[in-house]
């Protein structure tokens, strides 16, 4: 009598179940599985309210300067009016704040150390502090700041009276001793807020006098090459697609208040500069009106007058 061979089991058969799908509720489509994209979106508008706020505030100063210089009482109230309503000194801020941030290009002074890091050593074993002054400072979270290289004094551009343009600056005593005076003068994407041509010139000049040439004397040589120095940083359209101004006419400019011109970058949005005050100025060569040098109907209006 022949006994069957059992059979085999079935090797499909004997592997775990495999886990059932659950059936796609009802509304969902293949985007539910996907990573949200609305954040890109929100990043998006806000990058677009963070640029419309800064540039509102500026018109309207340029604009309020324009009234006060014509003693036009009914038009400065209606501008303050506006600025006002706009949030002010406080929505200014936060959005130029907001406008530093990594995801906007982030913050300008780190260009200013990457220039400086060959002299870190030197400016570390110093017995003073390389002393720093940042006009229209807004953070004190900056690459300068938390590099511990400095001793900076900072000055905010704004009054804090209806978020109007102070020219704090431009109204500051002269420093009236080499203790008082600075090393370099950081003017970060001020100059352009700034309302008039003659305005941005005078601005250029008073640097001048707040830097200490006589410190050069104690510097070590690596440090005489650079210190006095000014840090500028403007928008790039105001210096490559401007009528009034040019990377040439500005370098003359420079040069007739005794500066050199050391580093320059150039990036899609920004223009960075850094200066050093070595030589006498020249007075008689500051002859620079408003002279259009760059024709073009889409070009802009930025200028500096120095007279």
């Amino acid at each position: 009598m022949s006994v069957e061979k059992a059979e085999e089991p079935d090797k499909e058969s004997s592997r775990p179940p495999k886990a059932l799908k659950k059936a796609p509720k009802k509304g969902a489509s293949l985007a539910n599985g996907r990573p949200p994209k609305a954040e890109k979106s929100r990043a998006s508008v806000s990058h677009k309210k963070t640029r419309d706020q800064i540039r509102s505030h500026h018109q309207l100063n340029k604009q309020l300067a324009a009234a006060q210089a014509k003693e036009d009482d009914v038009e400065v109230a209606e501008l303050k009016k506006r600025i006002k309503d706009l949030g002010g000194l406080q929505s200014y801020q936060l959005a130029s704040i907001q406008g530093q941030a990594k995801d906007r290009g982030g913050d300008s002074s780190t260009i200013l150390m990457q220039w400086l890091k060959p002299l870190a050593k030197q400016m570390v074993s110093r017995e003073h502090k390389i002393r720093l002054l940042e006009i229209g400072a807004l953070s004190t979270s900056n690459a300068c700041s938390k590099s511990g290289l400095f001793d900076i004094e900072r000055i905010d551009l704004f009054s804090q009276a209806e978020g109007i343009l102070e020219q704090d600056f431009m109204k500051r005593p002269v420093p009236d001793s080499d203790l008082k005076q600075f090393d370099i003068i950081s003017l970060s994407l001020v100059l352009n807020f700034v309302p008039d041509p003659e305005g941005r010139g005078e601005m250029l000049r008073r640097t001048c006098q707040f830097l200490n040439k006589h410190a050069r004397r104690a510097f070590e040589d690596e440090l005489q090459a650079v210190f006095p120095a000014l840090f500028l940083v403007l928008p790039a359209p105001c210096i490559i697609n401007s009528r009034y101004i040019s990377e040439e006419r500005l370098t003359c400019m420079m040069a007739s208040m005794g500066y050199v011109m050391l580093e320059r970058k150039l990036t899609a949005k920004l223009v960075y500069f850094l200066w050093q005050l070595r030589d006498k100025p020249r007075k008689d060569k500051q002859d620079f009106p408003k002279k259009q040098v760059n024709p073009g109907a889409s070009r802009n209006n930025f200028c500096v007058v120095l007279k």
